[in-house]
């Protein structure tokens, strides 16, 4: 019986077998762990095959370097021994939801969910620290082989967390944020569909690096947009020399080539289109603005239907800088445009189909920083959080790209802005978007109120705004609400339920034999054990979980029959003839849970004779 590989995909194995298809003579086979043989690239031949294009050596050319990119490749790509422990007590709905949140270092989560998401992702939307002396970034291992980063990524971290002060006075002030950033998008893209589309918000710290790394990670012609968001409406006193008060978003596709925004959707332009006439949807503009410079033409008077004589305000009489957007002639042309309210004129601005998003979200409807902290503390009183983005914000990118049942992926969840505004798009639309997010439970301010009032870490905040949200959106709901999935599966970034096997003869020592008898960690659940098997057997963490007794052992069905499961020790025939008459997809068991040697050898034989298109593992 074959038993499962309970690690993530080990990437660079996976390039290597690419590269032997495009050059099969540039991979040789070589002695790895255990003995097994591994691929490894030849790489003078390999050079052969390129001369006439490879760059050789010192040569100058255009590239992004810092000190570590190269380690922060092998990190993205090497295997973790780790799982995902589910956390009923903790989670909304946890067994209808289609919705993640998974608690735990965002590089271990986005290398556990490879197999199961590859491609599959709509969306992403991140905002990472940006870097401005005063936030904190993964603390990843950068020094460590591949090798060694598998062996102790089965440990826990002795330091207990994965943050470090990124202040310019450890050196390498930009190299360490590019490190953190670069790997971890290199493992965003294998998630996105061939449609996909990913925004991350920064500021003017990392911006120019950030185009860089997306760049190199997406290729140029996947390039979107770089939306530039005006996150304050007043003056900005941060800078120096100049009033900053923009922010960015930027945008790269998986494929351009795929990608189809929602053109005709009154969510995607910057105007909100709330009139209408014979002609259509329209809103209304302000005819006069204020001009550089003093238009004698463009300052006349304008008679309204009542007769009342309109005319440009000026700030004041000095100041003649105030002038309508129209001549003359195109008011006389296009008068029953106007609209004459309040004392001021305005202009019918009719919707055009197929208008596009403009780059500029300067508009309110966008939300700012302001807003955003505003919509948090509606939902959270009295509990602080710095700089949460507006929900507005994300609800704009979601409509401009999403359909209804779309996936939607946060992997710096933050407050659980992105959860937020996706459950309101769903609440106006009936949608069934779903969301995945990951957020590190970075331990709260112990000077502050939170921990008396149960927050202990950044991800309970997140994880009780989602809780709040969706009861709003329940009580003030015109939708039936079970057409609505306001509720969230919660799983936790562990170590391997399966025992540490990386002993060496000098360090074994008698103990080590009852810890060898059995290969699965006395405090493991069975349904921990069943999450791990359907992280690294690709199978959906959202799908329908039920669980049935059959002769005194507990059986779990995933999807119905698509995958079968038994982790009780002693199973003997009986049992697995009646599971093997089902017919299952897949079937998994303990690999010491059986009765007897013979009863898994049996095994085998009973699924082979009754069920032989099941595929059947133990761990």
């Amino acid at each position: 019986m074959e038993k499962m590989k309970l690690h993530s995909p080990n990437l660079t194995q996976e390039n290597i077998a690419r590269i032997r298809d495009l050059f099969p003579g540039c991979v040789t086979e070589a002695p790895g762990e255990e003995g097994r043989l591994k691929l490894l690239i030849d790489f003078d031949q390999l050079r052969q095959e390129l001369s006439q294009s490879i760059v050789e050596g010192p040569q100058e050319r255009y590239h992004l370097n810092w000190p570590g990119k190269r380690q922060a490749l092998l990190t993205a790509n090497a295997p973790i021994a780790k799982t995902l422990r589910p956390c009923r007590e903790e989670s909304v709905d946890f067994d209808t939801t289609k919705n993640l949140f998974i608690e735990g270092d965002n590089l271990d989560a986005l290398k556990l969910l490879q197999e199961t998401y590859l491609g599959k992702i709509k969306m992403i939307y991140i905002d990472p620290p940006y870097n401005t002396g005063n936030d904190f970034l993964y603390k990843d291992n950068f020094a460590q082989s591949s090798e060694k980063f598998l062996r102790d990524s089965f440990q826990k971290d002795d330091e207990g967390m994965r943050l470090l002060a990124n202040t310019s006075a450890t050196g390498r002030f930009h190299s360490n944020w590019l490190s953190m950033m670069y790997s971890r998008l290199f493992l965003a893209r294998n998630l996105l569909r061939e449609d996909g589309i990913i925004f991350v918000s920064i500021d003017d710290n990392e911006v120019h690096n950030l185009r860089a790394i997306m760049t190199e990670i997406f290729g140029e012609k996947n390039f979107i947009v770089q939306f530039i968001w005006k996150s304050k409406s007043g003056g900005a006193n941060d800078s120096k020399f100049v009033a900053v008060d923009h922010e960015y978003v930027i945008a790269f596709s998986r494929n351009s080539e795929k990608l189809v925004l929602n053109m005709d959707k009154d969510a995607t332009v910057t105007t909100s289109y709330n009139l209408s006439d014979e002609r259509g949807l329209y809103s209304l503009d302000r005819l006069d603005k204020q001009s550089l410079g003093y238009i004698q033409s463009l300052d006349f008077p304008i008679e309204g239907p009542d007769g009342k004589i309109y005319a440009v305000l000026h700030k004041d009489p000095n100041n003649k800088v105030a002038r309508w957007r129209w001549g003359k002639d195109t008011v006389r042309e296009r008068y029953d445009e106007l609209v004459f309210k309040d004392g001021f004129v305005y202009t019918k601005n009719y919707k055009k189909e197929g208008a596009i998003p403009r780059s500029l979200l300067i508009q309110e409807r966008f939300g700012r920083t302001r807003t955003g902290k505003t919509d948090f503390a509606a939902l959270m009183p009295a509990i602080p959080f710095d700089n949460p983005k507006p929900p507005k914000l994300i609800k704009f990118l979601l409509q401009i790209v999403t359909s209804q049942d779309d996936l939607i992926l946060d992997f710096f969840a933050g407050s659980g802005t992105t959860a937020d505004a996706l459950m309101q798009v769903n609440s106006k639309d009936n949608g069934q978007r779903k969301f995945i997010l990951i957020q590190l439970p970075e331990p709260c301010d112990k000077k502050s109120d939170l921990i008396k009032k149960g927050f202990n870490t950044i991800a309970d905040i997140a994880k009780e705004r989602i809780r709040r949200v969706g009861r709003k959106i329940k009580e003030g709901s015109t939708i039936p609400i079970h057409n609505q999935d306001i509720g969230f599966r919660i799983l936790k970034v562990d170590t391997s339920n399966m025992e540490d096997v990386y002993y060496t003869p000098d360090t074994f020592e008698q103990d080590l034999v009852s810890i060898m008898a059995g290969n699965i960690k006395s405090n493991r659940t069975a349904a921990d054990l069943l999450f791990q098997v359907l992280l690294y057997w690709g199978v959906d963490l959202t799908l329908p979980i039920s669980e049935q007794v059959i002769n005194g052992k507990t059986v779990f069905y995933v999807d119905s029959n698509s995958l079968v499961a038994c982790f009780d020790m002693y199973i003997d025939e009986s049992l697995i003839t009646k599971l093997a008459r089902a017919k299952p997809l897949r079937v998994v068991f303990r690999d010491d849970g059986f009765q007897s040697d013979t009863a898994k050898i049996n095994a085998e034989q009973i699924f082979r004779q009754l069920s032989p298109n099941t595929e059947m593992k133990s761990i």
